[in-house]
Formats: C-alpha cells, sequence, structure tokens
C-alpha cells in the first residue's frame, strides 16, 4: 500500500513540474495572424472584439501641424487577446502576435454633441505581425488592408524599404511596438524590465 501512495505522489509530482514548465514558456498566439492559402495575412473581422490598447486623434510622426484643410483622423489599437494576456505576465509578445491599428474620420456636431469630436466611418486599416519565421530581420512585418474598392480580405507584407519598418525599429519602446502610447502596458513593461534600453523618450524622428 505505502509503495502505491508514493508512486502516486511522484506521478502528481512529475505532472505538476511538467505543467509548470510549460506554463514558463511563451506559447505562441492561437488567436492571433492567420494566413491564407497563398501567404498573405487574412484580415481579422472580429478584432473588434480583440484587447484594446489605445485611441489617439490626429498623431503625426512628421510635421508637427497636419496638413491644411485635412481634419485630424482617429486611430485605435486593437491586439490579439491571447497576446495581450501573455503580454501582462512577461511584459513581451508572443510568436504568432498581431495588432491592427483602425483609422476613422473625425466628426463635428454628431447628434447633441456641440464641441470636440467623435469618431465616424473607417478610411484605413493596417496591421503588424510578430512571425519569427517569415520575418527573420527583425521578427515582425507590417500590412496595409487598403484599396480604392475598400477594405480587402487579405493582405502581403509591405516591402522592407517601407518607412515602417524602420520607424517601428528605431522608435519603440518595447521590441517593435509603440508601448509607449499604451499607457496600461507600459506600466506592465516598466515592471518586467522589458523596455528597451535604447528607448529614449524625448526622442523625436
Amino acid at each position: 500500500m505505502k509503495k502505491i501512495v508514493a508512486c502516486l505522489v511522484l506521478l502528481f509530482a512529475v505532472a505538476l513540474v511538467h505543467m509548470l514548465t510549460l506554463q514558463a514558456q511563451t506559447p505562441a498566439a492561437a488567436d492571433g495572424v492567420r494566413y491564407a492559402a497563398d501567404g498573405k495575412v487574412i484580415r481579422p473581422v472580429n478584432y473588434r472584439e480583440w484587447a484594446f490598447v489605445t485611441s489617439g486623434i490626429g498623431m503625426t510622426y512628421g510635421p508637427a501641424q497636419p496638413a491644411a484643410n485635412r481634419p485630424p483622423l482617429f486611430d485605435n489599437v486593437f491586439v490579439n487577446p491571447t497576446s495581450y494576456r501573455e503580454f501582462l505576465r512577461t511584459g513581451a509578445w508572443p510568436d504568432k502576435t498581431m495588432f491592427v491599428l483602425e483609422i476613422r474620420r473625425a466628426e463635428e456636431n454628431v447628434s447633441i454633441n456641440n464641441g470636440g469630436r467623435t469618431q465616424g466611418e473607417i478610411v484605413a486599416m493596417e496591421a503588424a505581425v510578430k512571425d519569427v519565421q517569415r520575418f527573420p530581420d527583425g521578427g515582425w512585418g507590417y500590412f496595409s488592408f487598403d484599396s480604392r474598392e475598400g477594405l480587402v480580405e487579405s493582405a502581403g507584407p509591405l516591402p522592407s524599404t517601407a518607412t515602417c519598418y524602420n520607424c517601428h525599429r528605431n522608435n519603440t519602446a518595447v521590441e517593435n511596438t509603440f508601448v509607449q502610447f499604451y499607457p496600461t502596458l507600459m506600466e506592465v513593461a516598466r515592471k518586467m524590465g522589458t523596455v528597451k534600453t535604447t528607448y529614449d523618450p524625448t526622442k523625436k524622428p
């Protein structure tokens, strides 16, 4: 009887160690990026059910003022839920993380609103994907779902010469992501020590 109890205790201990080991690893995000048969990234239709991380209006990384006669645009950023939870746990983004940048018109005097701006229709949508196998130079790829006919269902990566690659590489707080604009996640990154040593909050492009 004692031998049976000892064996059961040993099996339980082994199972517990195995479970803790699996939990300690950083898994790929199962609900993150999906690829079409041709290798293009599929635009997620349910991204508004993902974790919302920030919103901005009239943001620009170039000239300090927007172009004349061009109203500011709202941008909303979402990330797949598994990656969001993993970031809260570790301060790092797992492989297959996907961000969606939704850009909407800013509208005035809508309904009872007499001041400020509210969000209107979508005018553009972009995405960032972490996939170290597909993007060995930095691990991240960038996508645009825009077309003259409206949003497309899937898109290939922007060319490596696109300005977004250098911008994300040189101006982001955590990996290639603008966590400095995600206040609650920036707190996590500081706590976990994952803010890049090269990140300078006073730096301007």
